[in-house]
């Protein structure tokens, strides 16, 4: 049988990595393809650089619109990133009838509907399983092994760098900027980090599988995105005291209360006992609640060459596997058919609900306690817990009494709630510094 030909246009770090594993393992992909698949074109600025990479046999050149003309080529891969020249490479080759795969979150969050869209008009496959969680089949597995399920949330690290930083945070005791430089020396964060430790890239990862989940277009510009850039070793430090880790996970929730979706980046307190708080380093996983299956869990590496290209090539195969079957028989890029998408709304974050750590620096007078749960208290917010301690000595207390540092955990709350609550907290004489306040999530 004629093999499959592919285009490749960005041959970086996960371009030379899928190239290595689809000839390292060409019998056992050929095995369950059924067929060869061959990568038999590259499109790369730097030619000379693609040429060392590659075989003799496959041709290298610049402009990437030569993979989308050539008649021979059956899917393109799309590993250049960003908005850019990536999505007019994506849609044409879709126009042209080619299936692409891609590990372009930023491309799909943004810019997914349209290009969904033209690949069913077209008849051909967008496969993405490498765009979130890298080596995990997290896609594979919402779309097709939890499809019995009524999914009702996700909780997932998916960005490595910046749980490689809280970790390090946490088991040496050091100040965000000084893991950050340490992550950078040691190749787990980019010179600019900024996708990364501002939440950007999860929130990325976390729209694309709440689409997925609940059947809606992908709205990034709808998802509330906080990063750990303001993160204190102190609050890690209390919330350990407290039985939580601190994780920055990407949320999508069903609300059937209000008829809408949380979707929200943001550092979260998780019970160290869940399995997801001792997911180290620049490790991932994700965590699904179905009503059928209950609570699963998927763990392994988030990036890399060779494990991004793990998830590359299995779309290469499911494609192959595919690509001659009826269009409306394939398994759906959202996971619902196309004329059965729901236009739930992504609830703004005030309308949330979560629990909180707050973190207070108050001066040790009597009634500053009492003033705080009465706040609490008449905007109907509940206290799971309180913990007392000194408080930093260079914060001076204008009122006269020593600092201390007031810890408060609360029960579930709306979250525009807390926010008039913390107003008028913030407010009060006695309270010497801004507040820290951050969610926590039970995850059961």
């Amino acid at each position: 049988m004629k093999p499959i030909q592919v285009g490749l246009l960005g041959i970086g770090t996960v371009g030379a990595g899928t190239f290595k594993v689809l000839t390292r393992n060409q019998s056992e992909i050929r095995r369950r393809a059924g067929r060869d698949i061959q990568i038999t074109m590259v499109a790369d600025l730097d030619t000379a650089r693609a040429r060392a990479i590659v075989d003799d046999g496959v041709q290298v050149v610049a402009d990437g619109r030569a993979i989308i003309a050539n008649p021979d080529i059956d899917i393109v891969i799309e590993l250049i990133g960003g908005y850019g020249i990536a999505r007019t490479l994506v849609m044409e080759a879709i126009a042209a009838g080619k299936h692409v795969v891609t590990a372009n979150k930023a491309l799909l969050a943004v810019h997914g509907t349209e290009i969904f869209a033209a690949a069913s008009a077209q008849g051909v496959m967008v496969g993405f399983e490498a765009a979130v969680a890298g080596g995990i089949p997290i896609i594979k597995a919402l779309r097709e092994g939890l499809t019995a399920n009524r999914i009702e949330w996700i909780a997932g690290i998916i960005n490595g760098t910046t749980n490689f930083i809280l970790s390090e945070m946490r088991d040496k005791g050091l100040d965000f900027g000084v893991v950050l430089k340490e992550a950078q020396a040691l190749g787990y964060a980019e010179t600019d980090p900024s996708f990364d430790i501002e939440g950007v890239d999860a929130a990325h990862k976390a729209t694309i599988m709440s689409a997925i989940a609940f059947g809606t277009p992908v709205q990034f510009d709808r998802a509330h995105v906080e990063g750990i850039t303001q993160l204190q070793a102190t609050d890690i430090r209390y919330a350990e005291l407290l039985g939580y880790r601190i994780k920055l996970l990407g949320i999508t929730k069903r609300r059937d209360d209000v008829g809408g979706i949380e979707l929200r980046v943001h550092p979260t307190l998780v019970p160290a006992k869940r399995l997801i708080a001792n997911v180290d380093g620049a490790m991932n996983a994700v965590m699904v609640q179905g009503d059928a299956v209950g609570t699963t869990l998927y763990y392994g590496k988030g990036a890399g060459a060779e494990p991004t290209a793990s998830a590359v090539v299995a779309d290469l195969v499911d494609i192959t596997r595919l690509h001659t079957a009826d269009p409306d028989h394939r398994v759906p890029h959202l996971a619902f058919q196309p004329g059965a998408m729901a236009d739930t709304r992504i609830l703004p974050i005030g309308e949330i609900v979560t629990a909180f750590y707050l973190r207070l620096q108050v001066a040790d007078q009597t009634g500053v306690l009492a003033r705080i749960t009465t706040i609490l208290a008449d905007h109907d917010i509940s206290i799971d817990a309180v913990l007392q301690r000194p408080g930093s000595t260079d914060a001076a207390s204008a009122a006269g009494g020593k600092p201390t540092d007031l810890i408060i955990l609360t029960h579930d709350t709306v979250e525009g709630r807390m926010r008039d609550a913390l107003a008028l907290m913030q407010a009060l004489p006695t309270v010497l510094a801004p507040i820290v306040n951050l969610r926590k999530e039970e995850l059961q």
